[in-house]
């Protein structure tokens, strides 16, 4: 495996949830990490908490002429991760076509708008979040489905494409973090509990399994054109 120590890492979406999550271990394993966000307060407030080191920047994955702009004036990347997005749930006939377009839009033309601008170095890696609907879809999440084996299959063709850089997905389950905070707390507990119990771990996962995928996938050399799945079995389940 190869060492992060020094590395430069960028993390689109490293405020919270999984990206935090991986901005905090990127930092334990020794990198130069800078975290992305539009929220220059989300920013502040996350790098304050994974130490004076960590640089931040405000990037807009839907703003290409920003995200072109913000590549062009930095040196080429170690490693990029994104894992900002945001989508709009529900049954295909329920979701208005706006809000459709706007989660197609974040997710997964953010990625390609980053994947597309990025320079990363020969040896570094892109790593994108997925996430497990895309082998196990669900008929109230018809769309994030959708995007996400969307991502999985844009990884693979970058993997070659970009080559040597390797490019590579991983696809969470169910994971705890801020997305879930609009429940009401008891709806949310419930839905941890009956979720975990339908699981061959028995819990629901947490951010920092996912952030272990993603330090493998940028230090395993050996990776790329792949998708990690970390769902707790729920695939399977």
């Amino acid at each position: 495996m190869q060492s992060l120590n020094n590395q430069r890492i960028l993390v689109i979406g490293g405020t919270s949830g999984i990206g935090f999550a991986t901005a905090a271990a990127a930092v334990d394993a020794g990198a130069a990490v800078t975290i992305a966000s539009r929220n220059q307060t989300r920013l502040d407030t996350a790098a304050g908490k994974l130490g004076g080191a960590v640089q931040s920047r405000v990037i807009d994955t839907c703003d290409n002429n920003l995200l072109e702009r913000f590549f062009q004036q930095e040196q080429a990347w170690d490693h990029v991760v994104v894992s900002a997005a945001q989508t709009k749930g529900g049954p295909v006939r329920d979701l208005s076509l706006a809000d459709a377009a706007a989660a197609m839009d974040s997710k997964f033309w953010g990625a390609y708008r980053v994947a597309r601008a990025a320079r990363i170095n020969d040896n570094g890696s892109l790593t994108l979040i997925s996430g497990f609907l895309s082998e196990r879809p669900s008929g109230t999440a018809v769309l994030q489905g959708a995007i996400n084996a969307a991502l999985e299959s844009l990884a693979r063709g970058l993997a070659l494409e970009f080559a040597p850089i390797r490019v590579n997905a991983v696809s969470p389950g169910l994971i705890e973090t801020p997305i879930w905070d609009n429940l009401p707390s008891e709806k949310r507990k419930a839905l941890f509990e009956s979720t975990a119990s339908k699981l061959p771990v028995r819990r629901i996962g947490q951010p920092y399994d996912i952030a272990n995928a993603v330090l493998f996938l940028m230090t395993t050399a050996f990776a790329t054109g792949s998708t990690v799945r970390v769902d707790g079995g729920g695939v399977i389940a």
